[in-house]
């Protein structure tokens, strides 16, 4: 690789080009393009087959399950949930109707803290919706006692897990549903592109009529739903790339224990080690700067990686709770959000994707390292 060339944050998992053009030959063939077509059907059971669940809806993007979910559960009044995430998590909420309610997070998953939960409970509290965050699976059992004790309903925003289990249980079981995102960014992707876990035959097929409308067999409407289904296209770019992320998954784990060796022991740097009994997926590699130690600021070290052309993240910064929307609602106060403000000012996402090079990391090290007291 030349030296000037830019090193990004994510590279997406791309198939083949002939196979691709294979299945789009099908696609012309049948001249059956959306509305639940022959690919649509058999990306679901190929996703559930993988993923080790057993009711799965595909949707257009992964904002939608979310909604969705929140709609198929008949959620009202409060949700609990983490500022420490994209904002599509909060803004879920926001667009049922609903009241987000911001919870501080565990400084060594930035997920959710489950021992702030309950003392956000309130009478109108009806759910919780956590994040996995970065791929690390969030206290589920606390969380579902907590649930489960005060009568609410738990989903998680599981973008960033696909494929992650825990204790040889997939991640995206629990709770009462799940939504998973494949967007070009993550892990796994369909381009656009995401889904929404349940755990019976008659939720998913109210969340299969939620996402087509509210249809219901030819003259039936159900339910104010929207339409949010999977074209036969994107469900065969799914169905490819399923062939491929595993070696995907590989390739990133080894670029992970490259990071952590070679900044192992730099002044003011923290990142995340695997998780005990964790099957990780590797979605994000996120380091934390401790200004006072490493020597300068995250932000100053975010714009001196760019003079190496190494493009990194700040995410999650701002904090969901910082926006004009949601600023203003009483959880969104700084001082309520203690761990997450400093996580979000310390954080810095370094490139993290399946093609990855040596020299490639070793420019990423370098960008970080020379910068650094070390």
């Amino acid at each position: 690789m030349s030296a000037d060339k830019n090193i990004l944050v994510t590279s997406p998992l791309i198939p083949p080009l002939e196979e691709f053009i294979s299945y789009l030959q099908q696609i012309w063939d049948k001249k059956w393009i959306t509305n639940n077509g022959s690919f649509h059907k058999e990306f679901e059971a190929a996703l559930a087959e993988y993923l080790g669940v057993e009711y799965i809806s595909v949707f257009t993007n992964g904002t939608l399950p979310l909604i969705t979910a929140l709609q198929a559960l008949n959620i009202q009044g409060e949700v609990i949930t983490t500022p420490y995430s994209f904002v599509a998590t909060t803004h879920a909420i926001w667009w049922n109707g609903l009241k987000p309610v911001f919870v501080d997070i565990d400084p060594v998953t930035c997920n959710i803290d489950p021992d702030k939960i309950e003392e956000a409970i309130t009478d109108k509290t009806t759910a919780i919706m956590p994040v996995h965050c970065y791929g690390n699976p969030c206290d589920t059992e606390k969380i579902k006692a907590i649930a489960d004790k005060h009568g609410l309903k738990v989903i998680y925003d599981a973008a960033h897990v696909f494929g992650v289990t825990e204790n040889g249980k997939s991640v995206i079981e629990a709770g009462d549903m799940s939504a998973l995102s494949f967007h070009a960014t993550k892990v796994y992707n369909t381009l656009e592109g995401g889904a929404l876990v349940c755990h019976d035959a008659d939720t998913k097929r109210y969340i299969d009529d939620l996402k087509n409308f509210g249809i219901h067999g030819e003259t039936e409407v159900v339910a104010p739903g929207i339409n949010s289904k999977m074209d036969e296209v994107r469900a065969s770019y799914g169905l490819l790339n399923l062939k491929y992320v595993d070696a995907a998954i590989e390739a990133r784990r080894k670029a992970a224990e490259y990071y952590r060796e070679a900044l192992r022991g730099v002044p003011g740097l923290r990142y995340f080690e695997d998780l005990p009994g964790v099957r990780h997926n590797y979605s994000y590699f996120p380091v934390f700067i401790n200004a006072a130690e490493f020597g300068m600021t995250r932000d100053e070290l975010y714009f001196k990686m760019k003079e190496y052309k190494v493009y990194g993240r700040r995410y999650f910064y701002p904090l969901i709770s910082t926006f004009e929307t949601y600023r203003n609602l009483p959880s969104a106060a700084p001082a309520n959000l203690p761990v997450a403000t400093r996580m979000a000012d310390e954080v810095i996402c370094l490139p993290m994707h399946h093609e990855l090079t040596e020299e490639m990391l070793e420019r990423v090290v370098r960008a970080v390292i020379m910068n650094s007291r070390k």
